[in-house]
């Protein structure tokens, strides 16, 4: 059938499956859902907006919504008239089998929804026609479009009368589900008559029973026949424009979840203004910053911003719709630590006045739980922003929940690189093998632990093998034990064992690297304080050691004795995935200039301090771990180098974007975390489309047909992922990047720029961590015209005191250089272009 969660990014809609019940009712029972509901019943439009949006009647295989036309299994049937839907309710609830009824919900307005499974060869209409006359109820006939959304409720069981697990099912063909949407969309332009005459387009709802409608053998509607009523663009834009001012009537009044969005902005001049409110000299800016931030409460909503930001000191509308039209068109990113600063300043105010109530206000329990349920689904930002992952992948993903998807992908990206050992990957013109290196924080009882048996499930087949030879190794030891006062000693085996334990000498670990037969080793510890510990005295070797794994580059360990250890590996493969408290981060790394930070991809777990206590609804199952064993046993037939230009454009793209950013705000550690993230994320997406390849092999011929095609064709991989370059696909690439460089700067921005800057680097002072970014930036701070002065001054505020007036002067060279900005007779500054 079909289940898309349907969200607005970067101004696009995006679509992503739902593939499971406890997923749909998740998105469903949030408190922040309940929240928005409550107020959406109230009569408040911009909270209803809010509200988690699905579509039903869609196919979306690359998660675009605009411009497809690929019909899903089911379709979405809206009810308006509660009394009407009382009716049909009962109906379909006796019988749901009868009417292939998938899902029945009660509206945000009291009327209804409900999806059913389509008869394939109808257009939507035709099948919403079938409904409403086995129904005897009204039928909207604008609502027929494939990609239509509709605005959910909540899991209680008043709002969600019933659910078959059938939705979430996914067996589509694509060929034929592609061949079927071309007829449906041919018959829909120029198939099908008119409506008949009770349904008139100014009338949207009519009654199909009352209509005399006779089949032919083929089930289609003759006599009175129809066809899907076409809104024509002029009416749907008049539609969209009362819709929009509906939204924005009353809106000084509106909030979010409760809190009025003039309490919010008044928090936030407190914050970050003294109090102040923007004047002449400022409101520019100001207005900007607030409106970039708001923009992640208000739905994004234009006409939303305008009503609840005020035209400060005799600010122009007009100019002021230019500042929020600007920060509506800033990257999305996720919700801006000032805003949640504010956000937790407002939830401190709710908890006291609950405690001087005797904790007897319910609205401001309601209002924190639904605060804290916001920031949690915040903290989803990259996950929702994923694009549909292939297998493998996706069954990690599932494995560990939602709040966990970026951490495991960091865990199993260096996991897969270690199978496809002979890949190699094009980056900036030289050959990459797939070497990663990856930390897991997250404070304890985080949810690390459910990392472990995923790991565990793609590197079985591999342990198995180490099994194997570690026995051997037993074997002769329990020889050499025998024969120990013996002449000849039994000869000690090279055996080639890749999965490596961290809890090792330096010697050891360097015999067992050069043993490996130059394919990669794999080290995984779930405790990275066995690392600090065990490497304490050496965590110079070890760095090394990683850093030269990194890069592939030769590892030499020379000793004069014969029985001591020597080695010489031409190129060093070993990837590693350390799971740990970020205290032990820091033990870990504890040198902020030699390279080894940011060689590393630092994943976070999400704060889960205040999360109720649930059962734990994600599990590694059988058939999880038997479709990422399909893929790890696939992978190694893999063998070669490639190159992937779509790929490349990709990671210069986002180097050139971050570059910029960089520059308006004169960030150096920002700036030169991007070299070393942008190759690491090209070999974790070239490590993702190698899963996508094996899995494109398994659903064309099978789990065995597909080693035996990589067997009797070695090249047929490189030709297959070239064709995964898609442009959603590689939309994973910004997702993965922006979050390597986001956790980079969360954790060691401060400790990189103490180490560059004094020359007790290496102590183990605790700072005070900082996020900077786009929102902040001291470019945008400042006025279109502005001094040197101003420019000092938001320089200082921005990066601190020790700022200086020649670091100021190479910025703002920088910035004219870029074209940025110009220098005026009077030799003031001003911006040559907006904020982009």
């Amino acid at each position: 059938m079909s289940c898309y969660l349907i969200k607005v990014e970067n101004g696009h809609k995006v679509a992503r499956s739902i593939t499971s019940e406890e997923e749909y009712k998740q998105l469903r029972g949030s408190n922040e859902q309940k929240a928005n509901l409550r107020l959406a019943r109230a009569g408040n439009d911009a909270a209803k907006r809010r509200l988690v949006q699905f579509n039903y009647s869609g196919h979306y295989p690359q998660g675009v919504v605009k411009g497809m036309k690929l019909p899903s299994g089911a379709f979405g049937f809206d009810m308006d008239e509660p009394e009407a839907f009382a009716k049909a309710a009962k109906l379909l609830l006796k019988e749901p089998d009868k009417y292939g009824l998938l899902m029945l919900e009660r509206s945000a307005r009291q009327g209804g929804h409900a999806v059913f499974e389509r008869e394939k060869g109808k257009t939507i209409l035709e099948n919403q026609v079938r409904i409403a006359t086995m129904l005897k109820c009204e039928m909207d006939t604008s609502a027929h479009d494939i990609n239509r959304v509709y605005f959910t409720t909540t899991s209680d069981g008043e709002d969600l009368l019933f659910l078959s697990p059938r939705l979430f099912k996914d067996a589509y063909d694509e060929a034929a589900v592609a061949a079927e949407g071309k007829v449906l969309e041919e018959r829909e332009r120029y198939g099908q008559e008119e409506l008949p005459e009770g349904a008139h387009k100014a009338n949207k709802h009519y009654e199909p029973w009352k209509e005399e409608f006779k089949k032919d053998s083929q089930g289609v509607f003759k006599g009175q026949e129809f066809k899907n009523s076409r809104i024509s663009s002029s009416s749907a834009s008049s539609s969209s424009a009362s819709t929009a001012a509906t939204s924005t009537t009353s809106a000084a009044q509106d909030n979010y979840l409760g809190i009025p969005y003039g309490e919010i902005i008044k928090k936030w001049w407190q914050l970050y203004n003294d109090g102040q409110e923007p004047m002449r000299s400022n409101r520019n800016t100001l207005t900007f910053e607030l409106a970039v931030n708001l923009r992640h409460i208000c739905g994004f909503d234009r006409n939303l911003l305008a009503q609840i930001i005020p035209c400060y000191d005799g600010f122009p509308e007009q100019e002021k719709m230019a500042c929020i039209n600007s920060a509506l068109n800033e990257k999305i990113t996720q919700m801006p630590k000032r805003l949640k600063d504010v956000l937790a300043a407002l939830r401190q105010e709710k908890l006291k006045q609950g405690a001087s109530n005797g904790n007897a206000d319910e609205d401001s329990e309601a209002l924190v739980n639904a605060l804290d349920e916001a920031n949690a689904k915040d903290d989803l930002f990259y996950y929702d922003a994923l694009p549909k992952m292939p297998q493998g992948v996706r069954d990690s993903i599932s494995a560990v929940g939602p709040a966990l998807a970026m951490p495991v992908i960091t865990a199993i990206c260096p996991t897969i690189g270690m199978l496809a050992t002979g890949v190699k990957v094009s980056v900036h013109g030289k050959m990459n093998s797939l070497n990663l290196i990856s930390y897991i924080a997250g404070d304890f009882a985080s949810g690390k632990g459910s990392i472990d048996p995923v790991v565990d499930a793609w590197t079985s087949e591999v342990k198995q093998m180490d099994k194997m030879y570690q026995q051997q190794e037993d074997e002769w030891r329990a020889r050499k034990r025998a024969a120990k006062n013996k002449k000849e000693q039994p000869e000690e085996p090279k055996l080639p064992v890749r999965c490596l334990t961290l809890n090792n000498t330096v010697a050891n670990l360097a015999e067992r690297l050069a043993n490996t037969e130059g394919k990669h080793a794999f080290s995984f510890t779930p405790e990275a304080d066995t690392v600090a510990q065990k490497w304490k005295s050496a965590m110079s070797d070890f760095s090394v050691m990683l850093r030269q794994a990194y890069d592939g580059t030769s590892y030499e360990r020379e000793a004069r004795s014969a029985d001591a250890v020597n080695v010489h590996i031409e190129h060093l493969l070993w990837n590693v995935v350390m799971c740990g408290t970020p205290d032990a981060l820091y033990r870990v790394v504890n040198n902020y200039t030699d390279g080894f930070q940011s060689r590393i991809v630092v994943a976070r777990t999400p704060d889960n301090t205040f999360t109720p206590l649930t059962d734990n609804l994600f599990v590694l199952t059988e058939t999880q771990r038997e479709h990422i064993r399909q893929i790890a046993h696939l992978l190694p037939l893999m063998e070669g180098e490639v190159v992937l230009p779509k790929l490349e454009n990709k990671g210069r793209e986002w180097l050139e974007q971050i570059r910029l950013e960089t520059m308006k705000n004169d960030d150096k550690v920002k700036a030169r975390q991007r070299f070393r993230i942008c190759p690491t994320t090209m070999r974790m997406m070239t490590c993702i489309m190698l899963c996508k390849v094996a899995e494109t092999l398994i659903q064309k011929h099978g789990f065995q047909g597909a080693e035996k095609q990589l067997k009797q064709n070695p090249l047929l991989w490189k030709e297959m992922i070239v064709k995964t370059q898609t442009p959603t696909m590689l939309e994973a690439f910004n997702i993965l990047a922006d979050y390597q460089l986001d956790n980079a700067l969360y954790f060691f921005r401060s400790r990189i720029e103490d180490a560059f800057s004094s020359k007790s680097y290496c102590g183990q002072t605790t700072y005070d961590r900082s996020r900077r970014g786009k929102n902040d930036s001291i470019f945008e701070r400042l006025d279109v015209t502005f001094s040197f002065e101003q420019a000092l001054q938001q320089s200082i505020a921005v990066k601190g005191a020790n700022v200086t007036r020649e670091v100021v002067r190479q910025m703002l060279k920088n910035w004219k250089r870029q074209g940025l900005i110009g220098v005026l007779p009077d030799m003031r500054y001003q911006k040559v272009q907006p904020a982009v």
